[in-house]
């Protein structure tokens, strides 16, 4: 799930047939599982990933049983969507398809599934809703804390605030950090206090622990925060292969940038590396 990003080709496979296609419209992020689904998977956790799709039903429709003369050769060695006979394999929910594969897949559909592609590739007017989901699945979690009757009322409103990068976490992450790490901005009214392991993901300690934050200003902290890019525990920047690069040049940024942004505290150090763990957004082709 979090390899997918938007513009991602998604086949819709459902009762041994291919039944329609989908494009990608975000990044996957944590979500709560959605109150529709009722009993429907009571064995996944109440927080997943989640990915927003704009899905098409398609009018001709294939069965990949049918055609495994074409595409048994073409199947992956390891998470293979198809067993040799065509029959789904139930245990795998979403695989990565190679391109001979999709090739394929999208031949055997015919004009309908191509010109849907290409419509989608050429228009990009599905809209990228990574920042959607996140806030929704944000404000789900600030409205447990403000419920939690378990902390002072003062409490709520400290770990709330750092959320949004002010307040007590920026009083004790400028304890660490002097400047924005990229752009060197100095005056705090231009700085925020950004997360490392993101206060989604961090206890109620983290989310005020000043070494799980930097200092950057507002346009590095949507690019930090949504995974765009990282630090290395050197100090080296990091730069999603995912991120688009005209937007970034823009910033300020290009994707052959050496740059080394200074020491980081060793607590800093273990944040950042939950940082490039779980929230750096990677190509599904690296390694």
């Amino acid at each position: 799930m979090r390899e997918v990003s938007p513009g991602d080709v998604i086949f819709s496979f459902a009762g041994t047939l291919i039944a329609a296609i989908g494009i990608a419209t975000s990044n996957a992020q944590e979500s709560p599982k959605p109150a529709e689904f009722g009993s429907t998977g009571a064995y996944w956790e109440n927080v997943g990933w989640r990915v927003n799709v704009s899905f098409v039903e398609l009018r001709m429709r294939i069965r990949p049983s049918d055609y495994m003369s074409v595409l048994g050769p073409l199947l992956p060695k390891v998470y293979a969507p198809l067993r040799p006979d065509g029959v789904g394999m139930q245990g795998v929910y979403l695989t990565y398809l190679p391109d001979a594969f999709a090739a394929a897949l999208v031949d055997l559909l015919g004009a309908e599934a191509r010109t849907l592609i290409m419509g989608f590739r050429v228009s990009e007017s599905a809209p990228v809703q990574s920042s959607v989901i996140q806030l929704q699945w944000e404000e789900y979690l600030i409205s447990q804390v403000q419920r939690d009757d378990k902390i002072t009322e003062t409490e709520k409103e400290t770990v709330v605030m750092a959320r949004r990068g002010q307040g007590l976490f920026k009083q004790r992450v400028m304890q660490l950090e002097k400047a924005c790490r990229i752009t060197g901005v100095t005056k705090e009214a231009h700085l925020r206090a950004s997360h490392c392991k993101p206060w989604r993901d961090s206890s109620n300690k983290e989310r005020l622990d000043g070494e799980n934050g930097l200092l950057l200003t507002p346009t590095m902290d949507h690019l930090f925060d949504q995974g765009f890019i990282g630090f290395e525990g050197n100090g080296d920047l990091v730069i999603s292969p995912v991120a688009h690069l005209e937007s970034l040049a823009r910033m300020g940024l290009s994707p052959g940038d050496k740059r080394n942004v200074g020491s980081f505290s060793s607590g800093q150090r273990r944040y950042l590396e939950y940082h490039r763990d779980e929230v750096l957004l990677r190509s599904k082709f690296l390694p």
